[in-house]
């Protein structure tokens, strides 16, 4: 490829909308165009990244035995009802109508097409295992864009769909999909860690993400640095203290704290570790019975320093419907406004739920239910009955690892893969079944594998950069080296070994660009370290006369004199590098 007959355009400042690095860099890049909120157009060099991340995808997917197909981005209603989803996927779920009136979604997702496909092609278990895959585009109405292609409404990704005839077929499916994903993000170049997850709206039953590591990253990975456990914040497991509750040594006593409605504040207050304090959560779950709406309200425990993870808290037997109780459900069943609420002489009777560190906690802190007022000294057993206990916290920094063999760190990850165990949640509501080997019909077992193409841009970029752009690993990079002859249109002998490299290069099959714009060499420089070129080549006048060419790679400090003739082996050793 010739610069002068490819579209470079590239910005030394980024649109005052664009936010965070990739976002900004890409824009500068001139790798995408914004046309609306959260839509973009993939310009010629982010496209050639893109194919790139679908090649290899593709490569990987065929090596494991997935079979490709194209499915609709436009669904019909009937399909997402037919599951409940077309209701429960709320204003994400981009509704249509076309000239006729009937109901059609602009699809983020394909399990109901798939499976649609699958219960009127499969008829025997012979016919199983099978794994279809597609990329494609998708959309999803987010409240709000941000971020470039993080989070945008329109993007590509890359969606598999296993089926077998029993669950250990399933979880050999998985297993094989994980691997290869295990694979290409190898094959990515990029640092990226397999965490256990939770399922969320998609359904099913175990479920892994992964994440590109990113200290920008918007998710959580908790992991443990001396095993192999690792788990999304979400579904990390707070495991209970392992030494055994203290005896109670003070009396319960109703402590003035005026104006100290915060667990800090209180703690302050009283001059104790926020480790002694217990903050209290409202919830409210509204049931339907015989048309009148009755309400239920549950009070939730957390250390004064823990934090509540909501996902544990929605898998609760009688919390899936869950909400935050209003301030005058609180007033009602307390008897008193937010910030000195406590389980010891509610109003009215709650269900509590107590987090397991809460449970081995005695002598702690807590509301009175009455403004101005906690109760110090607070004690299982003796001031309150011991209730119900169970994991409702997010992990922090050295607790435990469950696996017992270490202790918890956290860093940041963007999700760029998820991979599902859906076991018959889709295939049970469309009727989707085979005949097994006794000729009985049999519910299939499905799997499902996503890969967001076009978010795996911006979270290589999130990984891989410097002051001066983007920094591509090898695999990704929309050019591998670039070729930048100082005064091409003004030297003979510079054109000349500028061409001759670039014919050797092409022969070899690297993927090289020749740079002859015609520009400055600081402007060119400029260009190609913002737009991340992994390698490149400097042809000059100067070194021409020594038989030398100048190497620099993206993330060297400084060149290197190359040979002409040994310039061919020495980027053929980089890029295997």
């Amino acid at each position: 490829m010739r610069a002068s007959r490819f579209f470079i355009s590239t910005l030394k400042e980024a649109p005052s909308d664009a936010e965070i690095v990739s976002h900004k860099l890409m824009m500068r890049a001139g790798m995408i165009k914004r046309i609306g909120s959260g839509i973009y157009t993939y310009m010629p060099m982010g496209l050639r990244v893109i194919r790139k991340v679908e090649a290899i995808i593709r490569e990987e997917m065929n090596s494991a035995h997935a079979i490709e197909l194209l499915m609709p981005l436009v669904q019909p209603a009937e399909l997402w009802q037919e599951t409940g989803r077309w209701d429960k996927m709320g204003a994400e779920l981009m509704r249509v109508k076309d000239r006729h009136g009937r109901d059609y979604a602009i699809q983020p997702t394909s399990e109901e097409v798939v499976t649609d496909v699958v219960r009127t092609e499969i008829k025997s278990y012979r016919q199983l295992p099978l794994n279809f895959y597609h990329i494609q585009t998708k959309f999803r109405d987010e409240r709000r864009p941000r971020f470039g292609l993080m989070r945008g409404r329109e993007f590509t990704m890359k969606d598999a769909y296993s089926f077998d005839r029993d669950v250990e077929g399933l979880k050999r499916s998985y297993q094989i999909m994980f691997d290869a994903y295990t694979k290409i993000f190898n094959r990515f170049g990029l640092q990226f860690r397999a965490v256990a997850a939770d399922n969320g709206a998609i359904g099913g039953s175990g479920s892994h993400e992964f994440h590109v590591i990113a200290d920008t990253g918007e998710d959580a990975i908790v992991y443990c640095p001396t095993s192999d456990y690792a788990a999304n914040m979400e579904a990390a497991e707070a495991i209970a203290p392992t030494t055994p509750r203290a005896a109670a040594t003070q009396a319960l006593i109703k402590t003035p704290t005026p104006g100290k409605s915060k667990c800090e504040d209180v703690a302050a207050f009283l001059n104790l570790p926020l480790a002694q304090t217990v903050k209290s959560i409202v919830l409210t779950v509204e049931k339907e019975e015989k048309g009148v709406i009755n309400k239920e309200v549950w009070l939730l425990l957390l250390r004064g320093d823990h934090e509540l993870n909501e996902v544990k808290v929605g898998k609760i037997p009688g919390l899936i419907d869950y909400r935050f109780a209003n301030e005058a459900e609180i007033v009602e069943w307390f008897g008193t406004p937010p910030g000195y609420l406590g389980p010891i002489n509610t109003k009215k009777p709650v269900k509590v739920v107590v987090d397991r560190t809460v449970a081995a906690m005695s002598d702690f802190v807590c509301g009175a239910n009455e403004v101005d007022s906690h109760f110090t000294g607070a004690n299982w057993g003796r001031d309150l009955p011991e209730a119900t206990v169970l994991d409702i916290r997010n992990v922090v920094e050295g607790d435990p690892s469950p696996d017992g063999k270490g202790v918890l760190a956290i860093q940041r990850g963007i999700e760029v893969g998820h991979v599902f165990q859906l076991g018959t949640a889709y295939s049970e509501a469309m009727k989707a079944t085979y005949l097994d080997e006794n000729g009985k019909p049999q519910l299939i077992q499905m799997g499902c594998y996503g890969i967001g193409v076009t978010r795996i841009l911006g979270a290589a970029i999130e990984q891989n950069f410097d002051d001066k752009g983007i920094i591509w690993p090898v695999a990704l990079a929309p050019f591998e080296v670039v070729l930048c002859p100082m005064g091409y249109d003004r030297s003979e002998s510079v054109q000349a070994e500028t061409e001759k490299l670039y014919e050797v290069l092409q022969s070899a099959g690297v993927d090289v660009i020749l740079d002859d714009r015609g520009e400055r060499p600081g402007a060119m420089f400029a260009d190609w370290e913002l737009i991340g070129a992994p390698h490149r080549i400097v042809i000059g006048e100067r070194g021409l006369k020594d038989g030398k060419l100048e190497y620099q790679g993206r993330r060297d400090t400084e060149a290197t004199a190359v040979a002409l003739d040994e310039m061919l082996a020495f980027v053929k050793a980089k890029l295997v590098a």
